[in-house]
C-alpha cells in the first residue's frame, strides 16, 4: 500500500495497524500491555476517542483484550484447532473417549453450565428430525470453557422416542458421550452433516462468551444421522470466532 493510500485511512485505523504490526513482529507478546489510550493520544497527537476507537478495533479482531482496571492486552489464548473430521470418527467415540479429547491436547477443559430438559421440539429442529409439533426432544444445553475463557455454547437436540430412560437424558452420560449412548440404544451415527456460517454475536452471546459486541461469532449446526439417514441428533453450537482454527483434513 502506497503512502497516500495509507494516509487517507482513518486516523483510529492507522494507530489500530501499527499496533497490530508491532504485535505481529513480536514487539508486543502474549499477555502484554499495550499503550493506553493517554498513550496514543500523545504520540500520535489525536482525541481520546480516536485512541479509544484504534484500542476497539484490536479488541473487535480478538486480538486484544481488556482487563477490568488494567488496561488493554495482548490476547494470550491460542486458538483451538477444531479438527471437524477426526473429532466425530467412530473410532473417537466408539473407544470411549470424548470427542473433544481429539482437539484440545493436554489443555483444560471444562463444562461450567450444563441443562438437561425435555422440551417440545422447536419448529426447525422437528423439520430436520422429521418430527411432528407435539413431540418432544431432548435438549442438552451446554457452555465449554478452555484455560479459563468460554469458547463454545452448544445446545443439542434428540428425539424423546429415541432417548428416554438412557443416560443421554443424565447430566453425566458416560464415556463416549451421546454418541457412543446412541449406539447402544441401536441408534448408532454412520454420518454427520456440519453447516457453518457466522455472524456478529447477540447481546446474550456476547455475555456468555465473554467477547465484545464486535468479536464475531461462528455458527456450526451438525446433524447426526443412524442407519438408512435417520437422523437422530441436532447440535447447534456457537463458537468465539477468534478462539477457533478450523481443521478439515482428507484425502483425495
Amino acid at each position: 500500500m502506497t503512502t497516500t493510500d495509507d494516509d487517507r485511512r482513518p486516523k483510529y485505523q492507522r494507530i489500530a495497524d501499527s499496533l497490530r504490526e508491532a504485535i505481529q513482529s513480536g514487539e508486543y507478546g502474549p499477555g502484554d500491555r499495550l499503550p493506553g489510550e493517554n498513550d496514543l493520544m500523545a504520540a500520535h497527537g489525536v482525541a481520546r476517542m480516536t485512541a479509544r476507537q484504534a484500542l476497539s478495533v484490536l479488541k473487535d479482531e480478538g486480538v486484544a483484550e481488556s482487563r477490568k482496571g488494567a488496561g488493554v492486552f495482548v490476547r494470550s489464548f491460542r486458538p483451538l484447532r477444531r479438527r471437524g473430521i477426526q473429532r466425530l470418527s467412530q473410532e473417537q467415540w466408539g473407544s470411549g473417549q470424548s470427542i473433544w479429547s481429539a482437539d484440545i491436547e493436554n489443555r483444560a477443559l471444562v463444562v461450567d453450565q450444563l441443562t438437561v430438559s425435555e422440551e417440545t421440539v422447536p419448529e426447525q429442529i422437528g423439520q430436520v428430525l422429521g418430527l411432528a409439533n407435539e413431540e418432544t426432544v431432548c435438549v442438552r444445553r451446554r457452555r465449554f470453557i478452555l484455560d479459563g475463557k468460554p469458547v463454545l455454547l452448544a445446545t443439542s437436540y434428540l428425539p424423546t422416542s429415541v432417548v428416554a430412560g438412557s443416560a443421554i437424558t443424565r447430566e453425566d452420560t458416560g464415556p463416549g458421550g451421546t454418541y457412543a449412548r446412541l449406539a447402544e440404544l441401536g441408534y448408532k451415527p454412520v454420518h454427520f452433516r456440519e453447516e457453518i456460517r457466522s455472524r456478529m454475536p447477540t447481546k446474550e452471546e456476547a455475555a456468555q462468551l465473554s467477547i465484545s459486541a464486535g468479536t464475531p461469532v461462528i455458527l456450526i449446526c451438525r446433524t447426526a444421522f443412524a442407519d438408512e439417514g435417520l437422523p437422530v441428533e441436532v447440535n447447534e453450537m456457537t463458537l468465539d470466532a477468534a478462539s477457533y482454527i478450523l481443521e478439515y483434513d482428507f484425502d483425495a
